[in-house]
């Protein structure tokens, strides 16, 4: 067998052992991940954080800013299902890039919002930003599979979830730039500003290598189309990796693979429910559902997302400990439960943080250790597209607890009661789903 570069796997002895990634290599993407989805998730809940300094801007009453929330989920989704597809063909190298870059656009043109039309339209390229947590899934899994740093492949999912906890990290970040810079130059100039730091870390990001499961896939592609298919076969049964032709969309829905896409698609459209609601509308809940001023709600959740960010830290350690499917089921059957209690029986400030907190602990913390468990459902052919796939289903997710939300407030109910039927018993029921998704083994090396 023969092949032509020196940096495609199957060249050299023809052992079968793909390139490894080294220590300080591995280490490098590790990082350079954490701060490009910490920055994704910065601009995707400013606007939510804003929102209500935005409706009052433009003079939207409550339900009319729902109603324009639930549309701009509508273009997230559109954006995000196409990442996955675009990434298993181009390489995770070059989605990671367009990712973060996509996370510096929606934070610029959104400062030059004049309507409510103009505001979806460029609200929804965020959805670039939040297809980042997809990306980092599909490019990590891969990485950590064939690293050299043993530490790190013995602790892949708690590393992992130190990356995933970039959400509430991103929160917290948003919450205390906009309490210190919201006074200073208007939400317009907190949009501006939360350009820059994207623009760095996409061009840090040029200089990360890419993945050698992605070359081998190329590789098998290229000796396809030149006709070499016999050649194309051998490469593919030496690395051990199936010998048909890539159709990512098609994958994702057969074999072993459709199961958990079933179930876990269904899992995230229930529990974004109460992402939607407790953390993209935080803000809000707090305001409008428990009374809090709005500078007071932006200190309460800094705290609330620290808290958070221990969250990820422990379900991704549970996880590598317990299994992963497990860890996610019960700890956002617990987070329902939790919110509903918060909702119903919290009295003053410190009962509200405390009960507050502990909801985003079991809330939050459980996506380290699921877009850890997403990227071990599927193969390298349609990684990535099955990982965009349940997560751009968290969109409609989102449109469906926006337009529920709307409708009761429309209908004369409030903010507190929205809150526990769709965020704290869509919470409870995705958790409750998870236990139909398979256990799965950890990737190989």
């Amino acid at each position: 067998m023969t092949t032509t570069s020196p940096n495609v796997p199957g060249s050299g002895a023809g052992t079968g052992r793909l390139p490894r990634f080294g220590v300080r290599e591995t280490r490098k993407a590790t990082v350079i991940a954490l701060f490009a989805w910490i920055f994704a998730v910065y601009d995707y809940i400013m606007f939510g954080t804003l929102l209500p300094e935005i409706s009052g801007h433009f003079g939207w009453g409550a339900a009319e800013a729902s109603l324009y929330s639930t549309l701009i989920s509508v273009g997230t989704a559109i954006v995000v299902l196409g990442v996955g597809p675009l990434v298993d063909r181009l390489g995770r190298r070059k989605g990671m890039i367009i990712t973060v870059s996509g996370t510096a656009l929606a934070s610029a043109v959104s400062a030059a919002t004049m309507n409510a039309a103009y505001l979806i339209g460029v609200r929804s390229i965020g959805g670039l930003g939040l297809a980042e947590q997809s990306v980092n899934a599909t490019y990590l899994n891969e990485v950590y599979a064939v690293t050299d740093d043993e530490k790190i492949k013995k602790r892949r999912g708690l590393i992992y979830s130190l990356v995933q906890g970039g959400w509430p990290l991103g929160t917290l970040l948003a919450a205390a730039f906009i309490a210190v810079f919201l006074p200073l130059v208007g939400w317009r100039g907190c949009f501006l500003l939360a350009t820059f730091p994207a623009i760095v870390i996409a061009l840090l990001r040029r200089g990360l290598r890419e993945t050698p499961q992605f070359e081998l896939q190329q590789r098998m592609e290229r000796l396809r189309k030149e006709g070499r298919r016999e050649e194309a076969g051998r490469l593919a049964r030496e690395y051990g990796v199936s010998e048909s032709e890539a159709a990512p969309f098609a994958e994702i829905f057969r074999g072993p693979a459709l199961r958990n896409t079933l179930v876990l698609g269904f899992a995230w459209f229930v529990n974004w429910f109460g992402i939607q609601v407790f953390s993209v509308l935080g803000t809000t809940v707090l305001t409008e559902g428990k009374g809090v001023g709005f500078t007071n709600s932006l200190l309460m959740f800094i705290v609330i997302n620290a808290v958070g960010y221990l969250g990820y830290v422990f379900h991704g350690w549970a996880g590598d400990r317990w299994g992963r499917r497990n860890v996610i089921g019960f700890g956002w059957m617990a987070s329902g439960v939790i919110f509903a209690a918060m909702l119903l029986a919290a009295e003053g400030t410190f009962a509200v943080v405390a009960l507050y907190s502990l909801g985003m602990f079991f809330l939050v913390g459980p996506y380290s250790a699921m877009l850890f468990y997403m990227g071990e459902c599927y193969d390298t052919r349609c990684r990535a597209t099955g990982t965009s796939f349940i997560n751009a289903i968290s969109q409609p997710g989102a449109i469906a607890a926006g337009a529920i939300i709307t409708a009761m407030l429309v209908a004369g109910a409030d903010w507190g009661q929205g809150a526990l039927i769709v965020g704290a018993l869509g919470t409870f029921l995705s958790g409750f789903v998870m236990f139909g998704a398979r256990k799965m083994p950890a990737l190989a090396g």
